[in-house]
């Protein structure tokens, strides 16, 4: 009896390896097909024979082309393909319990540049795709929900500490990260302007430190 155990447990990971890779090899295929086409150009049947995917087993796995999409920005933001809210990951939540709070903001710039990197590409295909889809357009307010969720949380955790400079409240904290932290912001400076990624992390660590913080915890500006 316990081998026979033993057989179906490996059995049972052995198909979630497999189905994992295949939801990979799709993801994938769909970000290189979105990138070239566009969204509304791009078919589950060129999905399906890109990643080399049964299309019932694409609709199996993801409903649908938006469904597609969907897990191409959650794997884009938590750079692989687990189930966990980026404001839960271990990361994150060191970085919201550090108790300096220039560190904190370097931290978070550090964050925010290796999640552009692999998300700003394709917040431009929601973008696009928000435009003419209205499902994608409500993909994007949900996306853009949860950023200013998890950014409200950032400034939550510098107001409990009485870290924000003078005349400068909880809401309105949010609200500059919100615009500091955004793709629209990595994309001008980093796509379109050029700037080395190191060059913009440390701009972006600065520029929040000196606008959301107390000149006296601003010690750690170089």
């Amino acid at each position: 009896m316990e081998s026979v155990v033993k057989g179906r447990r490996y059995d049972r990971s052995g198909r979630q390896a497999r189905t994992r890779l295949t939801r990979a090899a799709v993801v994938d295929a769909a970000r290189a097909l979105f990138l070239e086409r566009g969204y509304a150009a791009t078919t589950i049947e060129a999905i399906s024979e890109a990643s080399a995917t049964p299309p019932a087993t694409v609709y199996r796995l993801f409903s649908s082309k938006l469904g597609v999409l969907t897990a191409l920005l959650d794997v884009a933001a938590g750079g692989d393909d687990e189930a966990i809210a980026m404001g839960d990951r271990p990361h994150v939540r060191a970085l919201l319990a550090d108790p300096d709070p220039a560190c904190q903001l370097r931290g978070f710039a550090r964050l925010t540049r290796e999640v552009m990197a692999r998300l700003a590409p394709v917040q431009q295909i929601l973008l696009s795709a928000a435009g003419s889809d209205s499902a994608a357009a409500a993909l994007l307010a949900e996306h853009t929900r949860q950023r200013q969720v998890g950014q409200g949380r950032i400034a939550h955790a510098l107001a409990h500490r009485a870290a924000l400079r003078p005349g400068l409240d909880e809401p309105a904290a949010a609200d500059v990260l919100h615009a500091l932290l955004s793709p629209e912001v990595y994309r001008l400076l980093v796509t379109d302007r050029h700037w080395d990624p190191d060059r913009y992390e440390r701009w972006l660590a600065d520029t929040l430190i000196h606008q959301l913080l107390r000149p006296t915890a601003d010690q750690h500006t170089t």
